[in-house]
């Protein structure tokens, strides 16, 4: 059985954007996003370590109407893939945690939507 497996709660896939506070990055997007956790692809190489914990900035994709909202998460993993590297992560807060379900549920009526029109 694999971890994805494991998950109790359903990742949506995503175009957001982040910013992870305190690390100079650019090209950060979030892959996909739950109500625990997520994934981010970064662009180039990024000084990241499992354990690590930081405050990141989710800028939502215009057509969901939502706002900005912050995150302080904790780096699970990390794989180097090309010229990019994948950070897993677990949400520990959500100060805004409002904008924070109002996505979640906005990303969940999305995937539903393009499952029920095949897109």
């Amino acid at each position: 059985m694999s971890s994805l497996d494991l998950r109790k709660h359903y990742r949506y896939n995503t175009v957001a954007k982040a910013r992870i506070k305190g690390i100079n990055n650019s090209g950060i997007l979030v892959k996909d996003l739950s109500v625990t956790g997520g994934c981010f692809i970064c662009e180039g190489k990024t000084d990241i370590k499992a354990g690590a914990q930081h405050a990141v900035e989710i800028i939502p994709e215009k057509a969901s109407g939502i706002g900005r909202f912050d995150l302080t998460v904790e780096f699970k993993w990390t794989h180097d893939i090309d010229n990019s590297i994948e950070i897993g992560f677990f949400i520990l807060e959500s100060p805004k945690g409002k904008l924070f379900q109002r996505y979640v549920d906005y990303l969940s009526w999305l995937s539903e939507t393009r499952r029920d029109y095949n897109l």
